[in-house]
């Protein structure tokens, strides 16, 4: 039996089942198949079960209603939206479909962040928040926040990323290295604390990676998000020895992307 001879609902009920990559796989094979592929019905599956929800939290909901459902996932693979009153990205990953979120620098918790001579928040036209943080000069450098483990997929692992970039004039960074945990409440994850450097020095390999939206990251820990269990996964960046003056730092916020 030919499967063209085969429904094009039982075809995109099969489809489903498969991945993104395989959906676009399909398409390329004959105009019939592509007909399924490309179909709501299979691409309602890959979204997270609860976008709609999260989607209903940005302004931007409204004009992504016209899009089909393949249409919306790529678009927000290529172009996470901000919720959370600006201070929250969210998206998706390509691959898997699972959710992407960036704590905004408003989102974090920055020690003397809201004491203009050591922090300030600006604009910058390549963020997708409207506002970053900017270091003007510290000491005592600390960093941190919290995310409830809930609002991600599930029985997935997890990986956190500290997004940065320097102003025109930096210094301390190459210094001395920061302090990097991520941890559930009362119990360090693997991988434990991490001491990189943010601005590596000539003579040591790169520990961070240029951004293609032209912002650096740097990665701080994984965890593994089990059956949707309501944790929180706290996350800290530090460097705290009172002798070492920084400046010129750009925070934009962190990231939670799946681990392959």
């Amino acid at each position: 039996m030919e499967i063209t001879m085969l429904p094009k609902d039982c075809i995109s009920h099969i489809i489903s089942f498969t991945s993104p990559r395989d959906a676009c796989s399909f398409s390329m094979v004959s105009p019939f198949l592509r007909s399924a592929a490309d179909s709501d019905a299979v691409w309602e599956c890959f979204l997270p079960p609860d976008y709609k929800e999260i989607l209903s939290k940005t302004a931007l909901a409204s004009p992504m209603d016209s899009m089909s459902k393949k249409e919306l996932y790529f678009h927000l693979c290529e172009h996470p939206v901000v919720i959370d009153n600006g201070n929250l990205g969210f998206g998706i990953d390509r691959e898997s479909g699972k959710k992407c979120y960036m704590l905004g620098a408003r989102r974090l918790h920055i020690i003397w962040g809201d004491t203009q001579t050591y922090w300030q928040l600006i604009s910058l036209p390549d963020s997708r928040f409207s506002e970053v943080a900017e270091l003007m000069e510290v000491w005592w450098l600390h960093i941190f926040g919290q995310l409830e483990t809930k609002v991600l997929s599930l029985d997935t692992t997890y990986v956190a990323y500290f997004v940065y970039k320097f102003a025109e004039s930096r210094y301390g960074f190459q210094e001395k290295p920061v302090e990097l945990e991520v941890y559930f409440e009362g119990q360090e994850v693997h991988g434990g604390t991490r001491c990189l450097f943010l601005d590596t020095p000539i003579d040591m390999p790169q520990m961070s990676h240029l951004r293609r939206d032209g912002w650096m990251e740097i990665e701080m820990g994984e965890f593994f998000n089990a059956h949707g269990q309501d944790f929180k996964v706290n996350f800290c960046l530090k460097e705290i020895d009172n002798y070492n003056r920084k400046f010129g730092l750009l925070v934009e916020g962190i990231e939670f992307r799946p681990k392959y």
